[in-house]
């Protein structure tokens, strides 16, 4: 799996900002959970879970639990991950609030997207951008909602080879998060898209719009300081410079971005590294390093590996559980339509009945009365 299909798990912080409201974004522990996802994504659960614990208000339990998802992906762990989106699920049916809704079933769509389950993500998708279409014009939680769809479809045409159509999904993405109001909130989603344009670039062999690209995406995510969008934009560059057979410098790039990856923990980000790395040294002739993170990069795709298959297993398993919820519910509502008609009917039945020997009766007493007119 390469990483670049992989990327997506960043955008997970499109949902953060918007999907928590005006209100519950004034709460500082908040506001601090969702700035540390990504630099320290322990810190960010350890306050989502103190706040879950005194929350008594579904719609802020929900978004609670997606910050919680969130913070896992961030670390990679897809399987704690998917089990907030479930408890949030179910939350979900008992809520009317569209901002609330539709960042659900994106958050959702991205964690099925994670786990390569595309049909499904863009399932998903359609059921948010049904609830987004209910929203009324102008919002920046519109603009920015509707940015993060059009990134995550890219995302999944990227994965699919066709990054022609991923580039012009990517660049709506941009324009819409360009109209949001709050700037400061887009600087994570620019840089992140950005880095994925600089991919598609170099798929289509445009080294030099690529590496203005890769250049942005450093640029926005050093206005917030997020180390391992930084980390994931260096390597980027230094994807360029590898192609264009500089791999010395690809190489001072990659250890530049191996430093700054260190925080974050993100498997996925050093795996990428590793690789990049071997190769840069395999082609430099230098032996020894190439074996060194040759090995590095394997072990570390074999545990990243390992947390997504279990990841798959819990959502198969949740998939199946709400099947069979709703076979229950379907074979409930059969059940009572075929109790509802064989009542109407016995119903409809004792009437006739009724009718039948009311008119019998009466047809007797007729016979009767002309019996006795006849005797006379």
């Amino acid at each position: 799996m390469k990483l670049s299909t992989r990327i997506l798990l960043l955008i997970i912080l499109l949902c953060q900002v918007p999907a928590f409201g005006q209100k519950i974004s004034d709460d500082s522990l908040l506001k601090k959970a969702n700035q540390e996802i990504y630099n320290n994504p322990d810190n960010a659960i350890g306050i989502g879970k103190k706040l879950l614990q005194k929350e008594k208000d579904i719609n802020k339990s929900i978004k609670i639990y997606l910050l919680l998802s969130t913070a896992e992906i961030a670390k990679r762990n897809f399987d704690e991950s998917l089990r907030h989106i479930l408890k949030a699920r179910e939350l979900v049916r008992k809520t009317s609030d569209l901002k609330v809704q539709t960042s659900f079933f994106i958050l959702a769509a991205i964690q099925f997207q994670q786990m390569e389950l595309y049909s499904k993500s863009l399932e998903t998708l359609d059921e948010a951008d049904e609830y987004l279409t209910q929203l009324p014009e102008g919002l920046s939680f519109k603009y920015f909602e509707t940015a993060r769809s059009y990134a995550l479809r890219g995302m999944i045409y990227k994965s699919q080879s066709n990054p022609e159509i991923a580039l012009q999904e990517f660049i709506i993405a941009v324009k819409n998060f360009e109209k949001v109001k709050q700037k400061k909130t887009t600087y994570f989603n620019q840089s992140i898209m950005y880095y994925n344009i600089g991919y598609c670039y170099l798929s289509l062999n445009q080294r030099e719009k690529a590496e203005q690209a890769f250049i942005k995406s450093m640029d926005f995510a050093g206005l917030i300081k997020a180390k391992s969008l930084e980390a994931f934009a260096l390597k980027g560059m230094a994807e360029v410079h590898k192609q264009k057979h500089q791999n010395k410098a690809a190489l001072e790039l990659l250890i530049k971005a191996q430093e700054l990856g260190k925080e974050s923990g993100d498997l996925t980000l050093n795996e990428g590294i590793y690789k990049d790395m071997a190769d840069n040294y395999l082609a430099m002739g230098e032996q020894d390093q190439y074996q060194q993170f040759s090995r590095k990069y394997i072990e570390t795709r074999y545990k990243r590996e390992q947390r997504e298959l279990s990841s798959i297993d819990h959502a198969i398993d949740a998939h199946i559980i709400e099947t069979q919820k709703k076979n229950r519910e379907i074979i409930s509502r059969y059940n009572y339509l075929i109790a509802t008609s064989v009542i109407a009917g016995l119903i409809v039945l004792t009437l006739l009945t009724l009718m039948s020997l009311k008119i019998r009766k009466r047809n007797t007493n007729y016979q009767k009365e002309i019996q006795k007119l006849l005797r006379s």
